[in-house]
């Protein structure tokens, strides 16, 4: 792996947005990255995604890649619980991109008070699987045939979490 030059980790802003969409728009069309077909309108994304804990990574005034918390529950007792998104352009993926962008959220979750950090990834998708272990996340399970996809496939989705050393304790 090589690292990019000058990548800088900057929080999402709203004028990011054709930015941070277009990385969307590129997982989309892995197949792999989500069961979204197209990308959200920005209300319908800032609305799903919590306000704090929004990275890009950019490089040369381009972002390569981008990592946003989502909650997993209105009810309190789950308030320490977010769900990661985290999506790397091509030519940005073995660069060391997702390493930095899963580090920025997890230490800004932990001083958010998040205890638990946690990922449903598509079973083939490998990279993504790879980059949560590295980043101290754990398989926990998995959902079999979860969703179907317009072209009749089914896929399954590995379950992980990240249990924080820090926060919730």
């Amino acid at each position: 792996m090589t690292e990019l030059f000058d990548v800088h980790i900057v929080p999402i802003l709203p004028s990011d947005w054709e930015e941070v969409r277009s990385v969307y728009i590129e997982g989309i069309k892995t197949g792999r990255a989500t069961f979204q077909n197209e990308a959200p309108s920005w209300e319908d994304w800032n609305e799903a995604h919590l306000e704090t804990c929004r990275f890009a990574a950019k490089a040369d005034g381009r972002f390569f890649g981008w990592i946003a918390l989502s909650p997993v529950s209105s009810r309190c007792c789950y308030k320490g619980v977010a769900e990661v998104s985290i999506y790397i352009r091509s030519e940005g993926r073995g660069h060391g991109i997702g390493t930095a962008l899963m580090n920025a959220v997890i230490a800004a979750s932990e001083k958010q008070g998040f205890w638990t950090l946690q990922s449903a990834i598509i079973a083939e998708n490998k990279a993504s699987r790879a980059l949560h272990k590295k980043c101290g996340f754990r398989e926990i399970g998995y959902h079999e045939k979860i969703a179907q996809m317009p072209d009749g496939t089914w896929h399954d989705t590995i379950l992980v979490e990240r249990r924080s050393t820090a926060a919730g304790r």
